[in-house]
């Protein structure tokens, strides 16, 4: 095998998601150990983060879920692994998935799949469907709760299964990256003044991600006094639910809370959101597969309210887990309950300024021992390196060291002379 892998990841579109995000991130760690990394998608806004990655986009059609198209779409697979010397691929999606599947098989290369979601599963028909996301040669779990979902509806030969959480990306998602000027610029966007406190929902606006439901607790709090300077803001696409946006909106409407609840769209600087923000919130009313949100928002300092479902609550650090690791950094909620939820934000807002700033450091020291980019960069290309017996792990971690030494003797030159 060669020291310098070719690694096909496939993902339906690179529009925006986890999915999409880590397999960007995975590119950039395969490409900074010397590999080549290509990412096989129908393409979409973060087709430039891509390139910025050092990966390749390899545009195909990913998304389709006709199966005349997948088997074509396998057969075109194993063309291109087979043009471009490919090692190994990496499927992060059902339908392309099955392509993937079936090329890696005739081109004779090892076959990994990661769990990205909770994937419905109501009929057989579904469960076969879902299957393959379970029939990699290493198939990863995005979190604990996914992995036990995983064992529950599929045979899975013992050590195949490996937990890799998914993270943030700590370079961006960092206090001192985000200038004053983006701070402002968003809060600009949204139109809110610059002494109203922020408490942000970002997610796309599908009924799933608990839109409703933090309106209603916003709902129960906004009209006090105490919450007078409060603005919550929905961020994100509708994605063509103009249905469920106009439903929102008129929820927001019936309240009387048009000036107080925004519904801006797509949010393109998350970090100077968060960075903004007082309060992030995660009312997801199924469960997730994951949080990346929660664990961004932490990662700028800002404490988070999560769901009590799924996956959200590996996130957060909460009062009830502060005894054993003595720092606490969110808090959760019964699903669906915009009681309680309206309760935490009440209380998350009234905390005092030095509890807060506690509250902040803690997000952040949790954030980076666990759920840093490096870590999962690391890991995965842990799983490449025991399938290729290559060394990507290695020539990642010199690259790195090599590239920090760089930073701390560009730090001593004096300015004038660079």
């Amino acid at each position: 095998m060669s020291s310098m892998p070719v690694i096909l990841q496939i993902v339906p579109a690179l529009e925006t998601g986890g999915a999409e995000r880590t397999a960007i991130e995975v590119s950039e760690a395969v490409v900074l150990a010397g590999g080549t990394g290509l990412v096989a998608s129908e393409g979409g806004r973060l087709e430039s983060d891509l390139t910025a990655a050092g990966g390749e986009l390899i545009r195909f059609p990913a998304a389709t879920k006709n199966p005349r198209a997948i088997f074509r779409n396998a057969h075109a697979l194993e063309a291109l692994i087979r043009e471009r010397n490919v090692s190994l691929i990496h499927a992060r999606s059902r339908a392309p998935g099955w392509s993937a599947l079936m090329a890696a098989r005739r081109a004779g290369v090892p076959f990994v799949t990661t769990y990205h979601g909770i994937y419905n599963q109501k009929e057989p028909l579904k469960g076969l469907y879902n299957s393959v996301m379970a029939r990699g040669d290493i198939v990863i779990a995005n979190s604990h709760y996914t992995a036990a979902i995983v064992r529950s509806r599929h045979r899975i030969r013992e050590g195949t299964l490996h937990v890799i959480h998914r993270c943030a990306d700590l370079d961006r998602f960092a206090l001192n990256a985000v200038s004053p000027e983006r701070i402002k610029a968003i809060r600009a966007e949204w139109r809110v003044q610059g002494n109203m406190r922020l408490v942000v929902l970002a997610a796309r606006l599908t009924r799933w991600k608990g839109q409703l439901v933090a309106i209603n607790a916003a709902s129960k709090i906004l009209h006090k006094p105490e919450f007078d300077d409060v603005v919550f803001v929905l961020a994100g696409d509708d994605q063509g639910r103009t249905n469920y946006r106009r439903e929102l909106e008129s929820q927001i409407s019936a309240f009387g809370l048009e000036d107080r609840i925004i519904l801006p769209g797509h949010c393109a600087d998350m970090p100077a959101a968060f960075a903004a923000a007082a309060l992030a919130l995660v009312p997801s009313i199924e469960p997730e597969a994951f949080g990346r949100i929660s664990v961004e928002a932490q990662a700028m300092g800002c404490p988070v309210i999560v769901s009590d479902g799924g996956a959200l609550p590996e996130t957060i650090v909460t009062p009830k887990d502060a005894s054993s690791l003595g720092l606490v950094t969110g808090w959760t909620f019964t699903t669906g309950d915009s009681d309680e939820l309206a309760a935490r934000v009440a209380s998350a807002l009234s905390l005092p300024v030095g509890q807060r700033a506690a509250m902040a450091e803690s997000a952040q020291r949790f954030v980076a021992a666990k759920f840093s980019k490096t870590t999962l960069q690391r890991e995965t290309l842990c799983i490449y390196d025991g399938l290729l017996a290559s060394s990507l792990v290695n020539e990642f971690e010199g690259k790195l060291r090599r590239n920090e030494d760089l930073k701390s003797v560009m730090h001593t030159i004096p300015a004038g002379f660079v």
